[in-house]
């Protein structure tokens, strides 16, 4: 017990002393000695005493020998910070202040990377996800032969598959709503919509792991659009709704809906011949 008490003591002394030699340095004048030690910061991992620090000093160090270090390592900070967004914003600073500096290339990365780590779930708004895809191509545009090429695609795929993703809920979700006409005050249909959303994205991302997903989508939407069909639409539907089902069938023999498939032609053979 005395033991864990003189532990903590030394620990609250530690953390006392720590924070009134950054104060003074804070208040210091000393521009050189506050940017060594925003580097010590920085080094022992005190992030935001050292972001903190150079917030200041990266004004007063433009146009010095020291301005490049000190704006990339307030974008590290700021990224080690788990501050991704501020973090983007510093590291495009620097690239564009700096497109042929020093760190131009791990900041050009660092963009990325900063947006990938913001990046939402599928469900959500994809914006920051189109910014950080942007960001991955522009860096592997301009450095081909970087040591961070590898990661930088293996992130941007997993980007895309997120947009695919996105795409694919709101295909699902079309299917889902079915017949509910309450969404289609405009005209058309939940189906129709589902449809085109999926048929879209097949064109946008046609190697996507999801392509089998859009397809059963696709050609269910089409039997059940068929199915609800006025009279005059009816049989081209049930016609294109058939040959759905075989195009489906033909891409995808072993598929867990084949015997969906064969039920959709029974019936559309049924209505057709009718």
């Amino acid at each position: 017990m005395k033991k864990t008490v003189f532990i903590l003591a030394c620990a609250a002394f530690m953390f006392g002393s720590c924070a009134t030699e950054f104060n003074r340095v804070y208040k210091s004048s000393d521009y050189d000695y506050k940017y060594e030690f925003a580097k010590q910061c920085f080094a022992a991992g005190k992030y935001n005493h050292a972001i903190t620090l150079l917030q200041e000093l990266v004004t007063i160090q433009k146009g010095t020998d020291n301005a490049q270090e000190c704006l990339y390592m307030l974008a590290m900070a700021e990224y080690c910070n788990r501050d991704y967004e501020s973090a983007s914003e510093v590291f495009k600073k620097y690239y564009t202040s700096y497109p042929k500096g020093v760190y131009a290339e791990q900041a050009s990365f660092y963009v990325g990377q900063s947006l990938y780590q913001s990046t939402p779930e599928p469900r959500l708004d994809q914006t920051p996800t189109l910014g950080a895809i942007n960001a991955y191509q522009q860096f592997l545009d301009f450095y081909p032969d970087s040591k961070n090429r590898a990661l930088a695609q293996k992130n941007l795929f997993e980007l895309q598959d997120k947009l695919v993703e996105k795409e694919y809920l709101s295909a699902r979700l079309y299917y889902n709503l079915g017949g509910y006409f309450g969404n289609c005050l405009g005209g058309g249909s939940n189906y129709e919509a589902c449809i085109i959303t999926a048929q879209n994205a097949l064109k946008t991302y046609p190697y996507t792991s999801f392509r089998e997903s859009f397809a059963v989508l696709i050609m269910k939407s089409k039997f059940e659009l068929a199915q609800q069909s006025v009279e005059e639409k009816r049989l081209d539907r049930y016609r294109d709704a058939e040959d759905e089902c075989y195009g489906f069938l033909n891409e995808y023999p072993e598929s867990k809906e084949k015997a969906t498939a064969e039920k959709y032609i029974a019936k559309c053979k049924q209505i057709t011949k009718d």
